[in-house]
């Protein structure tokens, strides 16, 4: 059976609601990602950190109770686990402030078995952070020998965006290593100071990867590809949105969820995808994030996931 294996932040996000606290849930991007692929029946291991405290301890117990290998995540006893608290606006999005103790010995990872065919999901500021950097690429590179597939997911904040410069050479080896890429309009400004997603793929993408994802929020999904294939996909309107946090890390929950679904190899991605295949995979992704916006959670609820399971 394949596998994904996550790499990622561990967080405790506190979410705000007209300023007064309405949720703490376990997060992080990757993680988000894969606890909705666990819940949909699709064995997932996660590589990452957190502190031994309460907080820690909560995470790894939630990592497991959703089917997710934890034994890939290390625990450091000086550290505090970190913590978001996320504002929700009137339209449902968050704003963030994070809290990270930093500690002392840092990541020693413990490399969970990678086969062909594998899926490999990574992104955020733990895949271009310097202090961890040379295990984060060992570990990808490592992967990649191994015959998995990677999904890079940019989510690159704002409040990084001083380190741009600093953190570029992380990204652009990221961008290379990656089979598949997805950002956000967003991303791309902080990063590029561009948003058209045509300029994004042709100076900042293309020339390391060919397979390009770009959402916008409510805006329509924009994918590029090799041979000059590009589509445009249409967002549902959701009259139910609750909260977006998850609507990103849950579109690559989705996305990975087809993938596997859809019996996409690294060959098949290598050849490239089918305009029915990307179809498929997208539309997938969407239906994960649409989901998600329902509830004050960061992953698919039970009901869907149980409704969609792998066997």
């Amino acid at each position: 059976m394949r596998k994904v294996i996550g790499l990622g932040e561990t967080v405790l996000d506190i979410i705000f609601k007209d300023d007064q606290p309405v949720a703490a849930v376990p997060g992080g991007s990757t993680f988000n990602c894969l606890i909705s692929l666990g819940r949909c029946g699709v064995k997932a291991s996660f590589i990452s950190e957190t502190g031994n405290d309460h907080v820690g301890q909560r995470i790894i117990r939630f990592l497991e109770q959703n089917g997710i290998d934890a034994s890939s995540v290390s625990v450091y006893p000086d550290s505090k686990s970190p913590l978001s608290l996320a504002f929700l606006n009137e339209n449902s999005d968050a704003e963030y402030i994070f809290y990270k103790d930093h500690p002392k010995d840092r990541l020693d990872f413990n490399y969970p078995e990678v086969n062909e065919d594998d899926i490999v999901v990574f992104g955020s500021y733990y895949a271009v952070n310097p202090v961890i950097r040379p295990q984060v690429q060992g570990f990808l590179d490592y992967a990649h020998q191994h015959g998995a597939i990677l999904y890079y997911d940019v989510n690159f904040r704002s409040s990084h965006k001083n380190e741009v410069m600093k953190l570029t050479p992380n990204i652009l080896d990221n961008l290379e290593l990656a089979d598949i890429v997805r950002g956000s309009t967003e991303d791309f400004e902080v990063m590029f100071r561009k948003t058209d997603p045509d300029a994004i793929y042709r100076s900042q993408i293309s020339f390391y990867t060919k397979k390009f994802i770009c959402t916008n929020g409510s805006q329509p999904v924009e994918l590029r590809a090799e041979n000059g294939f590009k589509k445009q996909y249409p967002i549902q309107k959701n009259e139910q949105v609750v909260s977006t946090i998850g609507a990103g890390d849950n579109f690559n929950a989705g996305f990975i969820y087809g993938l596997l679904k859809n019996q996409i190899t690294r060959n098949v991605i290598e050849q490239g995808l089918t305009e029915s295949q990307w179809n498929a995979v997208i539309e997938s992704a969407m239906l994960f994030s649409a989901n998600v916006c329902k509830n004050i959670n960061n992953y698919v609820d039970e009901e869907f996931a149980n409704n969609i399971k792998l066997q």
